[in-house]
């Protein structure tokens, strides 16, 4: 059996972060790639507001899914407290935190998507700006939940350096983890500061993704690795 820890095993912290990492990757990618993502117009505040005033509930749809991430985030947060604790229980601890504070930006962030629904439907409000500074309104707070969201991120990057770290210590997650989870955490940082500080951040975008891609998604290996291994005796 494994050692009960704060009333929980290990495998059952495992399964519980696992399943809310992978949950969390598919929420945010329904959120960024398929429904609000897919409704964006890039630079083109006239064509996004006609396409979420047409697709409102695609939009809605959306941020459901965006609170869905942050639940997962929250249980995904105590689940690997949980497991990485006997590692080192203050640095579990910090990580565990550090994901909390990304929870808390990323919902400041989502308030920016209900003030677009604001926007949209409620016709008083609207009627206080003209076509053109309506359309911009809107434009405004999109761009806000993306720029809030990237603070967040680089507050996460701090999170999956820890997370690696203490998994690379732990000598119960495979190593190789540890080490991408390291390369991640730069790349959460070094992707997200150029986004906030460089005025020309869409000329090195395409090369980060490039360099960081591969070691940014070991967070969602790792997920599987916890939901079918992790905990379990050997």
């Amino acid at each position: 059996m494994v050692k009960p820890i704060a009333d929980i095993s290990l495998r059952k912290a495992a399964i519980i972060s696992g399943i809310s990492i992978l949950i969390m990757t598919i929420a945010a990618a329904v959120a960024t790639d398929f429904t609000i993502g897919s409704l964006v117009v890039k630079n083109d505040p006239a064509a996004t507001l006609k396409k979420i005033t047409a697709s409102e509930m695609l939009f809605r749809f959306g941020v459901l899914s965006w609170i869905v991430t942050l639940l997962c985030d929250v249980l995904a947060s105590w689940g690997l407290y949980i497991f990485l604790k006997p590692v080192n229980k203050e640095l579990s601890l910090l990580m565990a935190w550090f994901r909390i504070v990304y929870v808390a930006i990323l919902g400041a962030a989502l308030l920016n998507y209900v003030n677009v629904l604001s926007l949209v439907n409620n016709a008083k409000l609207a009627s206080a700006f003209d076509g053109d500074q309506l359309q911009s309104q809107v434009m405004l707070f999109i761009n806000g939940f993306s720029d809030t969201w990237s603070i967040g991120l680089i507050v996460f990057g701090f999170h999956i350096l820890l997370l690696g770290y203490l998994g690379f210590k732990s000598g119960y997650i495979p190593k190789i983890f540890g080490v991408l989870l390291i390369i991640a955490s730069a790349g959460y940082v070094i992707t997200n500061l150029g986004k906030l500080l460089l005025p020309d951040y869409d000329n090195y975008r395409t090369t980060l993704v490039l360099i960081f891609i591969a070691p940014m998604l070991s967070e969602v290996a790792l997920g599987l690795w916890l939901l079918i291994k992790g905990g379990k005796v050997t």
